[in-house]
């Protein structure tokens, strides 16, 4: 779990307000701060399947944000690759 500060940090990074949790950038960080902590998790606790599930499942929805993002505005979509260093 992220705590909540970290999540309204992103929220203010990344949306247009601060009470904006909609627009597919704040998602995309959410969601990737999300994984960030499930893959440390996952590298002590080898043995936890249901996490693992959870991280892939994770990984499938922040992947179908990416690719709407693409589809609408590719400068939005590099820019919050870029930032987020998700593409290496």
């Amino acid at each position: 779990m992220i705590s909540k500060d970290a999540t309204q940090e992103a929220v203010e990074k990344y949306g247009k307000s601060a009470t904006d949790t909609g627009t597919p950038e704040v998602q995309i960080a959410i969601f990737t701060q999300r994984i960030n902590a499930l893959t440390d998790h996952l590298k002590t606790h080898k043995k936890d399947h249901s996490t693992r599930r959870g991280l892939l499942q994770l990984v499938g929805k922040r992947r179908r944000l990416l690719n709407y993002l693409m589809d609408r505005d590719i400068e939005r979509y590099r820019a919050i690759i870029a930032e987020l260093g998700i593409r290496k």
